[in-house]
Formats: structure tokens, sequence, C-alpha cells
């Protein structure tokens, strides 16, 4: 019976590409192009234009403009060395080669960038880079951009979004891909959704920190689905905490306030950077900041917010009223509306905040997955291209070129694959069995928000900018034991919307990821990029220089390494 049910309750793609933010919005338009007969499913768990890519604001890094010094050589270098030589240095190749073609296509499908006098595309000052090469629109770029691919999807006939759609599990038959299963959030339905090919897009981990930048949506489900589908996650252990996240909320205070003169200032007034990054001062890459931030606290050179958080202090007030208005119209009306502070006038109070994942579902330069018929784009990939740390402005730009990459791959493979006829229904009643069974008529006495801020403040505190030892195997074990309670069960039993049952479906996802946050970080015994170990304060080539790839296992994941792609830079001292 359980078998008819999930025959009945059935769709069918030739390719799904689950996440819509810019990567999977960017690879819907390159396969609706690629295959104009391919049916194209964009399966997202909110509305498009809520996918947390609408949040970015400070630019996408491209070479626009070698005429006046800028080149592609320097990009490429300027993300190795921000990577701190983690980077696979083919993929980052491939990434400063394609973008400026993807600034113009932006740009001919109707994207708003902000411009110079002369007319041409505007460009900013980021972290990191040795030219100013942040593509920007305002301070909302990602908003921008993804009204522009939305747009554009809506050329093609082809596509189709399921707005509002939880997926819950990849199905293959360990060969290659068949399908996924989801549950349509509105009725509350189960479904299976049988395709011959699928792109992971569905962005970043974030929200396993409690200071976060990220959206509250933004929970490891995509990683989590190929996790415990056979796909390894790579480089999980490094973690980007953006220089400024504005208190208390963690809204992110974009690098373009820097970009644009700001400055970072301690309790005796002074402009700390110089100690750090005397070249760059500001400018310098977003780990290096981090670091001096916490530093410049540890050292007790920080303020006290009114929360009872140290902080230091973000000054545009030099910037002038009429710049900010312009160029930072939308962190000014964040600053203005949650910390009751206009920054023409005074100084914002700013902490480092959890903003990105280095790390992700292993893929190829390629973006193709280990599973035939699988690949990944965007954040929720780690094709390599951001190392050990990435540079500001390089995440949208990874999201646009490939999320074109794959797809167009993605559209080829499957005008070319068969459906297969013997679907492996038995997979589909064991996922309905662990996310119904398992969860939503669970038992417990264990609140599972009260289990998820647990979980989340675990990780702010024991795998925050510095990390030790101690600290990350306490966390570990405090993780373990928040996990073994009993916080698997739903109390609404309604099926239409059901938040809860969504939510708690999220933690079970974030318990595993935030797993293999913590063992990859203990593991590496040494500092590199965001990974800094005060009890192993200095990089070590000889011994990590390597990728890391987590398998999933009921026991706890099993650990492997993976060589990093070292074509022109060899490894050297990052200094700034």
């Amino acid at each position: 019976m359980k078998q008819k049910i999930a025959m009945v309750d059935s769709l069918e793609y030739d390719l799904i590409i689950v996440g819509s933010g810019l990567a999977g919005l960017r690879a819907a338009i390159e396969a609706a192009k690629t295959g104009p007969s391919l049916k194209i499913g964009v399966v997202s768990k909110v509305q498009v234009m809520r996918s947390h890519s609408v949040s970015a604001e400070g630019g996408t890094a491209a070479v626009l403009f070698e005429e006046e010094g800028d080149t592609i050589e320097s990009h490429i270098y300027d993300t190795v060395k921000g990577s701190d030589f983690l980077a696979d240095q083919d993929v980052a190749e491939r990434l400063c080669k394609e973008m400026p073609r993807e600034v113009y296509q932006l740009e001919h499908w109707g994207m708003p960038w902000s411009r110079r006098k002369d007319g041409r595309i505007g460009q900013r000052n980021f972290g990191g880079y040795s030219f100013p090469r942040a593509t920007y629109a305002s301070d909302k770029v990602g908003f921008f951009e993804m009204q522009t691919l939305y747009d554009t999807c809506q050329k093609f006939d082809n596509i189709e979004f399921l707005n509002e759609w939880f997926v819950t599990s990849i199905i293959h038959d360990g060969q290659q891909f068949l399908g996924v299963t989801a549950i349509e959030l509105s009725s509350g339905t189960f479904y299976t959704i049988k395709a011959k090919a699928l792109i992971i897009s569905t962005g970043g981990a974030g929200r396993i920190y409690s200071f976060s930048t990220y959206a509250l949506s933004s929970t490891p489900d995509g990683l989590d689905m190929a996790y415990r589908a056979g796909l390894a996650l790579k480089d999980m252990e490094f973690v980007q905490f953006h220089p400024t996240g504005i208190l208390p909320s963690g809204i992110l205070i974009t690098e373009g306030a820097r970009g644009e003169g700001g400055y970072l200032i301690n309790k005796d007034g002074e402009r700390f950077m110089k100690r750090y990054a005397p070249s760059k001062m500001e400018l310098a890459p977003r780990d290096i900041v981090s670091r001096a931030i916490m530093t410049e606290i540890r050292e007790g050179r920080g303020f006290q917010h009114e929360t009872g958080v140290d902080c230091m202090k973000l000054d545009l007030r030099h910037v002038g009223d009429a710049v900010i208005r312009e160029k930072l119209g939308a962190i000014r009306e964040i600053s203005i509306k949650f910390s009751g502070i206009d920054p023409a006038q005074e100084p914002m109070d700013i902490r480092p905040v959890c903003h990105y994942m280095m790390g992700g579902i292993h893929t190829n330069i390629d973006g193709a997955t280990e599973l035939k018929g699988v690949w990944a784009a965007g954040e929720a990939a780690c094709n390599s291209v951001h190392g050990a740390n990435r540079l500001g402005a390089n995440s949208t730009s990874e999201c646009i070129v490939w999320g074109k990459i794959t797809g167009e791959l993605a559209a080829k493979y499957a005008m070319n694959a068969k459906h297969s006829s013997q679907f492996p229904y038995h997979l589909v009643t064991l996922e309905e069995k662990r996310i119904y069974d398992g969860i939503f008529r669970g038992q417990g006495e264990y609140n599972p928000y009260e289990v998820r801020q647990e979980l989340t403040d675990i990780m702010n505190e024991k795998a925050y900018v510095f990390r030790t030892e101690s600290e990350l195997v306490e966390g570990l074990k405090k993780l373990q034991d928040l996990r073994a309670r009993t916080w698997k069960h739903v109390d609404d039993k309604a099926k239409e919307y059901n938040t809860n049952f969504t939510n708690v479906m999220e933690l079970d996802s974030m318990f595993r990821v935030a797993e293999v946050v913590l063992i990859g970080a203990i593991n590496r015994k040494e500092s590199r990029g965001s990974h800094a170990r005060l009890d192993y304060p200095q990089r070590d080539d000889a011994n990590f220089l390597h990728h890391t790839l987590a398998y999933y296992d009921p026991k706890g994941p099993i650990m492997k390494k993976h060589p990093v792609t070292i074509t022109r830079y060899q490894p050297v001292e990052r200094k700034y």
C-alpha cells in the first residue's frame, strides 16, 4: 500500500534544480536555453524572491577595466592568496575568466548596475583585492541580480517553479540519480519527484550558528540530503566570519562600507588594522580582519555593547551623509532600524559574524558530484574555488558562473539520459518512515526549539573565530549529548504549512552538518584562512595542504583527504 501511495503522489521532470537563489536561477536559464524541450523544475522551500541571495549587499567580483590596469591574472592570484593557498587554482582561474562575460550578460538582461560618472559600470574596493573590482548596484546587488534572473526565467515556458516545497532526500540506485522526495508545504503531501538530472543549489549552512547573517531558512537541508545519499562534504571546517555584523541582530554591514572608506576603531579611537595589515588596513581579507577584531577584544581594547557583548566600532561619519545615502542606503536603513544609529552621525557597533561556508558538497571543476546525474552550484557546492577563505564579492560570482556551467551540463546529460524503468520505491518508503515515524509522530520531552538554540550557541562558543582542541572537543561532546535527547517530535499535527514539522527536520540536518564542522576543525591541527587554532598558530603545508572530505556513516563521519590542485602559484606566507 505504501508503495502505491508513493507512486500516486509523484511528479516527473527532466531536470530538477533544488534551491532558487542566484545559482539555481542562473542554472535554470542556461538549462532552458540548452534544452528547449526539457521540462525543468525549480524546487524551493521558500518563495523564489525570498531566497537568501537577495541579501547579498556589496558586490560581484569581475575584471572589467584591463585598460585601466586590472588583469585576470591579478584576480586569480588575489583569490588564491586570499584562500591561504587551499583554493584549487584551475577552478579559481575559471571563475576569473568567465565572470566578466556574466556581468555584461546580466546587464543585457536588465541588471541596474551602479555607474561611474563616465557612464561605465561602477566598481568598488573590497578586501584582499589589488584593484577595485566589486561590481555593485548601490548596496543591494543580490536583490537586483535575483530580480534580473527571475525576470529572465519568465521568458522560458519550460521552467516551472515549485515554491514552498521541502526536499527531503535524493533517490538513486547506487550508480545514478533517479529522483527526490519532497513535501508540498501548502498541502503537507509527500511526493516522489522523478528526474534524470539534479542540481543542488540550496545555499549555505550558516544557521548552525546563533550569531549569523543568514536568513532563518538557511539551514543545511541540501548539504545533509547529499551527505545522507553518500556524497562527500568537503572542507566544512572553514567557516567565514564576516568582520562587521551589526549588534545585537548580526545583520550584515557590507564590506562595501569599508570599500567606501569606513574605519574600524577600537576603544582608544585608533584604526587598529595598522597592526595587522598595514598595506590594506580595513580592506584586508575577512579572516585577517575578523582575527584582528577578536585580538583587540581579547587584549582589552574593545567596547561593550549594551547587551554585554564585546565589540568594535565601524565609523562612517567622515564618508558623509550624501555618499552613505547614495551608495550605502540599505545599511543606513538597517542601522537605524535595528540599532537606532544613523551611521552619518555616530559609529556602529560591530562584531565578527557567521557569514559563509567555504565548504559544501564535494564537486569537480564542472560542479559534478560523485553521483552520476547530480551537480551542485553556489554556496551549497565546494568546488574549492575559495579554499580556506573566500574574498568578498567572489561568492555571487561563483553562484552565477557555476549556475551557468551546471545548467548547461545537466541539461545535456538529461537530453541523453533515460528514465529508469526500475524506480526504487522501497527507498521512498524508507524515507517516508524516517521523517514521519522518526520525526512527525515522534515522542519526546525536550523542546526542539530550545535544542536548536543550544546547538547554535555551542557552535558560536566552541567553533568561532579562534579555536582550540579542548574547546572543539568539548563542543563536539556537548553536541552529541544534545543530539541524544528526545527532541524528534512535532506538537503541531496540521498537514498544511506545518512549520513546526519543517523546523524539526531542519534541526535534524543541522546536527549532522555541525558534527562534520567540529570534527574537521579538530582534525586540522594548523591555522589556515578562516580556521584559526590558538594551539596550532602556524600554517602547516607539510601535513595539511589538503582538502577534507567527510562521508556519512551512522556512527559518525568517515574523514578522508583530497589533494589541492596547484598550477602556477606555490604557497607563500600571506602578508597584506
